[in-house]
């Protein structure tokens, strides 16, 4: 019970001890009224926690979790489905009814309508004959009450002679439909003759309404309420005292349904509007009775027949259904059952258990997949213990990687160089390097490694190996010598063609790498170049950024493919920034890449500051882009910052590596 069943205990007893000891009224009331709250609110509480602790404990076996499922899924939906259907059938039954008497009154008032289309056709002469044979011998009988009103060059014919309807009103033209005059409602038609008018009313009385449709039940015409609401207790009380056909069986209730009709304002001429509405109370047998005459064809009792047929199958269907269901959730509890008592065994470390398997389907396969889990279970554990050796030597791998990278920050007057790269994965493909080329120059690179992981890291590790023996010769070849007192100019374009051709010849045609090298003469403080498809750094002076040239394709992709090279000379405060696409190519949530654009807007606007923040800020600016600490590819900065004079690099010779332990 914990905390909430000691607080209950507590305010229990509190409210008892008030109930014995403490007097009426004052104080003792309010404290009477405080611990009974409590004690109805933890109980209550308390009670819920019970509850779901005991359903918790009731479904925990799969066969009781089993049989509230099929509650859920086949009782229910055939309970609402049930509740759908009444409602849809007393709908359906309620609107057949108003419809039926609403169609007969529609056809009644086209029958008056045709009568006074008629009179207003025939000649002026023969008119009173014709009204009154017509009348005598079709509508007397049908609609009792009718009254015509014939205005002929100022005289006034009525039908019958004792007929009281007045004369209508200046304004009105041709109408038909319903018609309410002092409280009463009519059925009327009007029409106007070249000397007169014509007009028939028939009044809406109960007689006529319960003939409209025979023996379907009460019928009957009120005014609309000015509320929706009263509109359903003005029916039932203007419905009720009238006959209304016997119940076929317990099964045959009574429907109720309203209907409004258009309405004209007898002193009001071209006014209408909803002001009657129809009650039609009835029952199902009557309604169906009414649609399905069963005495006008033999055919109609068929379905009913189908009906009870319907349901005869669907009871049949069902039980069937239930024993069929019965026989397969004890199927599937029993192997259930035996795949848990399995799972204890090998929890207990008894892999030579083995269970029971009966039949051929998916629980029989199951069965037999856990057989061969068992069977299987000491090599999986070998394999963990390959996969563990496995992950110890990607570990020593990277280890390796990084002791490719520089270690030492090349010395030079005037230039500052600060490097790092941060491997999407344990091992990265991306791969910057400085070197010292005699006293006065240093060369500067920069690559991008198709693909991730080992396989790109092993090409890294070749790249960087031909790169730093491709300077060794392209120096020694142009005169450096070991001492460091003379120098000579190197050609980056020769050197990255003659890369190009070693990487095709000792790789397969897929790996290929992005490559960016430089050299930088402090001398003549000029910086030669060659990007082979890289993407191009950016210079930052005086605040702007501007990207460098672009002078070839990609490495180890062409064997012959032409390099060329470009010069820039930096000026004091000049920073040039290498980057990998790891940087400018991450996406955020929306799909968007961080880009080109906002990185030289981020260096212009932070050229100045040190060169180990404005890699942190760049690092950072990509994370808060992509809103991930994990990197969506391998990022690889690499700065050089041009000064007046020379200056040792405040972090000393490692300062790049202490960055990338920091970042």
């Amino acid at each position: 019970m914990g905390r909430l069943g000691l607080a209950y205990l507590v305010f229990l007893a509190i409210w008892i001890a008030m109930q014995i000891f403490a007097p009426q009224g004052g104080w003792a009331f309010a404290a009477r009224l405080g611990s009974w709250i409590g004690v109805a609110f933890t109980g209550t509480w308390l009670i819920v926690r019970l509850l779901r602790l005991a359903a918790r404990q009731a479904i925990w076996r799969l066969r009781n979790r089993l049989l509230v499922t099929y509650l859920f899924i086949a009782v229910v939906p055939i309970l609402l489905v049930a509740a759908l259907a009444g409602l849809g059938g007393y709908s359906l039954v309620s609107q057949l009814a108003v419809y039926l008497v609403t169609s007969e009154l529609d056809r009644r008032i086209e029958s008056i309508a045709a009568f006074t289309d008629s009179v207003v056709h025939t000649d002026p002469a023969s008119r009173p004959n014709a009204m009154q044979r017509t009348l005598d011998l079709t509508y007397r009988e049908h609609y009792p009450g009718i009254e015509i009103l014939l205005r002929e060059a100022g005289h006034e014919i009525r039908y019958p002679e004792e007929a009281t309807i007045p004369a209508p009103l200046p304004g009105w033209q041709a109408a038909k439909g319903v018609m309410v005059r002092n409280g009463m409602f009519y059925l009327w038609s009007y029409a106007r003759t070249p000397s007169g008018d014509v007009t028939v009313t028939v009044p809406l009385t109960s007689e006529f309404l319960g003939e409209l449709v025979p023996n379907l039940g009460r019928v009957d015409v009120g005014e609309s309420p000015s509320n929706p609401g009263g509109v359903a207790a003005e029916a039932r009380k203007i419905a009720a005292g009238r006959p209304l056909p016997r119940a076929k069986s317990r099964f045959d209730p009574d429907v109720l349904w309203l209907a409004t009709l258009p309405t004209d304002d007898w002193n009001h001429p071209g006014n209408a509007g909803e002001g009657l509405f129809i009650a039609v109370q009835s029952r199902v047998s009557a309604v169906l009775g009414a649609v399905f005459n069963r005495s006008a064809d033999r055919y109609q009792s068929t379905l009913t027949n189908l009906l009870i047929l319907d349901v005869v199958v669907f009871v049949a269907v069902e039980i069937i259904s239930l024993l069929i269901g019965v026989g397969m959730t004890r199927t599937i509890t029993g192997a259930v059952h035996r795949l848990y008592e399995g799972t204890q065994r090998v929890i207990a470390g008894d892999f030579t258990h083995r269970i029971e398997v009966t039949g051929h389907d998916q629980l029989a396969e199951l069965s037999h997949s856990f057989n061969r889990m068992t069977e299987n279970m000491e090599r999986l554990l070998v394999v963990a213990k390959e996969k563990e050796r496995l992950e110890s030597e990607i570990e020593i791998a990277r280890e390796v990687q990084d002791q490719l990278f520089p270690r030492e920050v090349p010395q030079l007057g005037t230039l500052r160089l600060t490097g790092v790269c941060q491997p999407a994965r344990l091992v990265s493909g991306d791969y910057y390097d400085y070197e010292n080329v005699g006293e006065n120059q240093v060369a500067l690179a920069i690559a991008d490694v198709a693909g991730k992981g080992i396989s790109a890291a092993l090409l890294m590790a070749g790249l960087q190996s031909s790169l730093r023996t491709q300077l060794q010769d392209a120096a020694e070849a142009a005169g450096v010598a070991t001492d460091g007192h003379r120098y000579a100019n190197l050609s980056t374009s020769r050197l990255v063609s003659n890369l190009n051709r070693q990487l095709y010849a000792t790789t397969s045609p897929e790996k290929y790498a992005t490559f960016f090298l430089g050299v930088y003469n402090e001398a003549a403080s000029t910086f030669t170049y060659t990007n082979a498809g890289h993407l191009p750094p950016l210079l930052v002076r005086d605040g702007v950024a501007e990207p460098l040239d672009v002078n070839g394709t990609v490495v180890g992709a062409f064997p012959f493919a032409p390099y060329e090279e470009s010069q820039v000379v930096l000026q004091p405060g000049d920073l040039l920034v290498c980057y990998t696409d790891g940087v400018t190519e991450p996406e955020n949530e929306y799909g968007e890449m961080f880009g080109e654009q906002r990185l030289r807007e981020l260096l212009a606007r932070n050229a100045d500051r040190p060169e180990q923040e404005l890699i942190a800020m760049v690092l950072d600016a990509v994370r808060h882009w992509t809103a991930s600490e994990e990197l969506q590819d391998d990022m690889t900065l690499l700065l050089a910052r041009r000064v007046a004079a020379a200056t040792r690099h405040p972090e000393g010779e490692t300062a790049d590596s202490s960055l990338a332990a920091k970042l």
